[in-house]
């Protein structure tokens, strides 16, 4: 699964606190149904977990992806920003 890890305190690792891209897994358990887990954090669940794909291969879902030619200090910076609107 990939998508975006929302940690306004910037508590968690691979956290920028404005939205940072963040795969996860869920595993389908009996009796529990799908559950998500963060191996990158240590936790289970995804409340702080925001979904924008799901695929069996990473691969087939990274959010961004492309290829760049020309000078190596021509590309300084990437920002990501996510806001988050409501809880579920």
């Amino acid at each position: 699964m990939s998508g975006y890890l929302h940690d306004p305190a910037r508590d968690l690792i691979g956290s920028s606190g404005l939205g940072s891209t963040h795969a996860r897994a869920e595993v389908y358990l009996p009796g529990a149904g799908w559950v998500t887990f963060d191996p990158t954090n240590r936790s289970v669940g995804g409340a702080n977990l925001i979904p924008v794909a799901v695929a069996r291969d990473i691969r087939q879902i990274m959010p961004v992806s492309g290829s760049y030619v020309g000078a190596a200090d021509a590309f300084d910076d990437m920002a990501v920003e996510v806001s988050v609107v409501g809880t579920v």
